[in-house]
C-alpha cells in the first residue's frame, strides 16, 4: 500500500467511525411507556390518575416528555380488562401499573415478563400475586392496601355516630380477596357491642337494589359497605339508595365520601398511588420487581360528609367530628 493509500485508508476510516458516532448521538433517547389499567372509568379515576402522575412528577417525571402514560379503562366492565392488557403488551409497555386485584388478575394472566406494580391489592400473597410480601419473587410488586382490622374500627365509629345501633347491614362481595376476614374482623367487634349483624352478598350489580330491600326488611339502621370490584364501580346507586333509605352508611372507600356519601375510614388510596411511583421508578432504573418488597398500609384517613348526614337527619357528635381528617360542609 502506498503512502498516499494509506492516508487516504485512515481519512476513510476516521470518516466513517466519525458518522457511526455522530448517528449514535442522533438516536433519540427512548421516553419509558407506563400502561395503566383501572375497573373503573376514566372520569372516576381522575384523582387516583393525578395521584399517580404526581408521584412521577417528584421523581423528575413529567408526562409527554420524558415519560409517556398510556390509561386504560374498563368502564366497570371486566370483560374489557384482557383485551385492553392485549392493547398495552402491543404497544411494548415498560411497566404496567394496575388500579386493584382485578386488572392485577388481568395483567398477571398475560404476561410474566413484563413488570407490573399494584397500586393497590387487598391480599397480595392470598391472591397468588407475590410469593411474599418481602420477597416477591415474580415480575409483581407494589402495595397492600390490606388492613382487616379497619372493619372493626369502622363499626365502632358507626357504633358512635348512630345512637341505639342494634343492627347493621354489611354490604360486600364474598369472592372479593381478603373478603372472610374481614367479616370475621366486623364479627368480633359487633361481638363485643352486642351489635346483631346482616351479611348481604352482592355479586352483580343487580343484586345491589335487593340488598338494600333485605337491609330494609331486616331493619337495618346502619350499613357497612366494604370494597369490591362490584360496589365502587356502583357507589353513586350505592349512596343513592343508602340516602333514599335514611340509612347511616360507614364506607372502606374514600370515592364514595366524595361523591356524596356519609363516612370514610381506611387506606389513603390516593397515598398509595402516589407511591406507586416509586415501584415504577427503581423499576426503569433497573431493579426486578422480584426484589422490591410489597408495602403495606401506613397512611390511614376518617372523612366525614355532613351534607349527607343533614340528608338523613343524623347529627354528628361533636367527639366525632374532632377526630375528622376532612370535613365535607
Amino acid at each position: 500500500m502506498t503512502a498516499m493509500n494509506r492516508k487516504f485508508f485512515w481519512l476513510l476510516t476516521i470518516f466513517l467511525l466519525a458518522s457511526i458516532h455522530l448517528a449514535d448521538a442522533q438516536q433519540p433517547t427512548k421516553i419509558p411507556l407506563i400502561g395503566r389499567l383501572a375497573v373503573a372509568s376514566h372520569s372516576s379515576e381522575l384523582a387516583r390518575m393525578e395521584a399517580l402522575s404526581q408521584g412521577l412528577r417528584q421523581l423528575s417525571y413529567v408526562e409527554g416528555k420524558n415519560i409517556v402514560i398510556e390509561w386504560r379503562f374498563a368502564d366497570g366492565k371486566l370483560d374489557r380488562l384482557p383485551a385492553l392488557v392485549a392493547e398495552l403488551m402491543r404497544l411494548k409497555v415498560d411497566v404496567i401499573v394496575t388500579a386493584g386485584s382485578t386488572p392485577t388478575r388481568a395483567a398477571k394472566a398475560a404476561t410474566s415478563t413484563i413488570p407490573i406494580v399494584m397500586g393497590n391489592d387487598n391480599d397480595p400473597v392470598g391472591d397468588g400475586f407475590v410469593a411474599s410480601l418481602a420477597r416477591p419473587g415474580g415480575n409483581i410488586t407494589g402495595l397492600s392496601n390490606f388492613a382487616p382490622e379497619l372493619s372493626g374500627k369502622r363499626l365502632e365509629i358507626l357504633r358512635e355516630v348512630v345512637p341505639n345501633l342494634s343492627r347493621v347491614a354489611i354490604l360486600g362481595t364474598s369472592t372479593n380477596p381478603g373478603h372472610a376476614q374481614v367479616i370475621k374482623e366486623v364479627e368480633l367487634t359487633a361481638k363485643a357491642f352486642g351489635v346483631k349483624l346482616q351479611n348481604l352478598d352482592v355479586l352483580d350489580s343487580k343484586d345491589i337494589e335487593t340488598a338494600f330491600r333485605a337491609a330494609s326488611k331486616g331493619r337495618a339502621d346502619g350499613l357497612l359497605v366494604l370494597t369490591s370490584a362490584i360496589l365502587v364501580p356502583q357507589r353513586v346507586q350505592l349512596i343513592e339508595l343508602a340516602l333514599k333509605n335514611r340509612l347511616p352508611a360507614i364506607y372502606s372507600n374514600s370515592q364514595f365520601v366524595e361523591y356524596g356519601g356519609l363516612m370514610f375510614y381506611g387506606v389513603n388510596v390516593l397515598d398509595l398511588d402516589r407511591r406507586a411511583a416509586t415501584y415504577v421508578d427503581k423499576i426503569l432504573k433497573g431493579a426486578k420487581p422480584a426484589d422490591l418488597p410489597v408495602e403495606q398500609p401506613t397512611k390511614f384517613e376518617f372523612i366525614i360528609n355532613l351534607k349527607a348526614a343533614k340528608q338523613i337527619g343524623l347529627t354528628i357528635p361533636p367527639n366525632v367530628l374532632v377526630r375528622a381528617d376532612k370535613v365535607i360542609k
